[in-house]
């Protein structure tokens, strides 16, 4: 075991996260990270493209449209009810780990909604049968379902969805214009195939993409018990360096044994000033955020307590200002004064930031919110 300081823990999850090291293309990118989360779709698309490389520096979000529309990445509620994105052939073996867990938590809601055991049997039968292999639009499968006398509004059309993504019957795959098109999951998500072991493996991908982390960590993650974590991490600890962060009480952290050399050659871009979109991994992939961000500045993340994050500004690896979009320039609050040097460093990081615009599309495709 060796250890770091508190200070240095968001310049190793940079790393690790490809923020500093992009990975080859969209999909590699949503790969190494196990999942993106993606209820905001343009700033998922942000984020994989910040984390791809091209000859000419930072990837943009054509890269992701393709592979959405090639069916090699997907969007579904894999992990805590949540939209992400992640490789289509995981997606089967990441819901059967992950979904009952979120089945059982909505059952309450789907109760407050009069959704019943016969409602889901319906929808299921309904929304396959108007589900054609190249994927429809979400108001034609809610117009479906209406016509079979399941009411849609109030949230209810919402969460039949939901459902059916959560036992894999559907996910949204393809782009049509300003949407993400739903498709049939049996057609689209080929050559599937469930690792040995599940657990382990969903931990390996996470502690991979995310290191420095510990089981409560990949708990918020994925959603699952704590015990279950611990399981997950007890099964790929020889894989993995042990390390100690200075500040956390002695938790265990563990990290890709080839992280420490990446970030021997890569703290200086690490330590750069990033701009990192709403919702970025960087934030929502911890229980405990406090390494990367001072709990005083938390709530000016998300006005209102909405649960909707606002982009981040990071330097030196820590959260030092937010940001949201004006037009296509980034509008900028400093939790701290920033220096003249950090300013102008974030100007220039502001004009390559990527657009979040999936396949040059005049806009995002919808955001799904329940």
């Amino acid at each position: 075991m060796f250890r770091i300081r508190r200070q240095d823990v968001g310049t190793w999850r940079l790393v690790a996260q490809r923020v500093v090291t992009p990975s080859e293309d969209a999909a590699a990118a949503v790969a190494h990270l196990g999942a993106v989360q993606a209820q905001d779709l343009r700033a998922a698309a942000t984020a994989v493209a910040l984390r791809t490389a091209t000859p000419t520096g930072t990837g943009t979000p054509t890269g992701l449209a393709a592979a959405l529309d090639a069916g090699t990445v997907v969007r579904s509620w894999p992990m805590r009810g949540t939209l992400h994105l992640l490789r289509a052939v995981d997606l089967p073996w990441v819901l059967a780990l992950c979904g009952p867990r979120t089945i059982a938590a909505t059952r309450r809601r789907r109760e407050q909604l009069s959704i019943s055991d016969a409602d889901l049997a319906v929808a299921r039968e309904t929304v396959l049968a108007h589900c054609p292999p190249g994927g429809t639009t979400r108001a034609a499968v809610l117009a479906a379902l209406e016509a079979v006398g399941q009411a849609t509004g109030g949230g209810r059309g919402y969460h039949l969805l939901h459902h059916l993504a959560l036992t894999g019957d559907v996910c949204l795959g393809p782009l049509a214009g300003r949407e993400q098109l739903f498709v049939p999951s049996a057609s689209w998500v080929q050559a599937a195939q469930a690792p040995p072991d599940p657990l382990a493996e969903w931990t390996r991908r996470y502690l991979r993409g995310h290191g420095p982390a510990t089981p409560a960590d990949a708990a918020f993650w994925t959603g699952l018990p704590l015990g279950t974590a611990r399981r997950g991490f007890e099964a790929v600890r020889a894989e993995f360096d042990a390390v100690q962060v200075e500040g956390f009480d002695g938790a265990e952290h563990l990290v890709d044994p080839a992280l420490p050399d990446l970030v021997a050659n890569h703290r200086t871009a690490a330590r750069r000033v990033h701009l990192l979109p709403g919702f970025d991994e960087f934030l929502l992939g911890y229980a405990d955020r406090s390494a990367v961000l001072d709990p005083e500045f938390a709530g000016r993340l998300t006005p209102g307590g909405n649960g909707v994050f606002r982009g981040t500004v990071v330097a030196g690896g820590r959260v030092v200002g937010a940001w949201t979009r004006a037009g296509d320039h980034p509008a900028v609050e400093e939790f701290v004064e920033f220096s003249a040097a950090r300013r102008a460093a974030l100007g220039r990081r502001a004009r390559t930031l990527p657009s979040g615009w999936l396949g040059g599309h005049d806009r995002p495709a919808r955001t799904e919110r329940s």
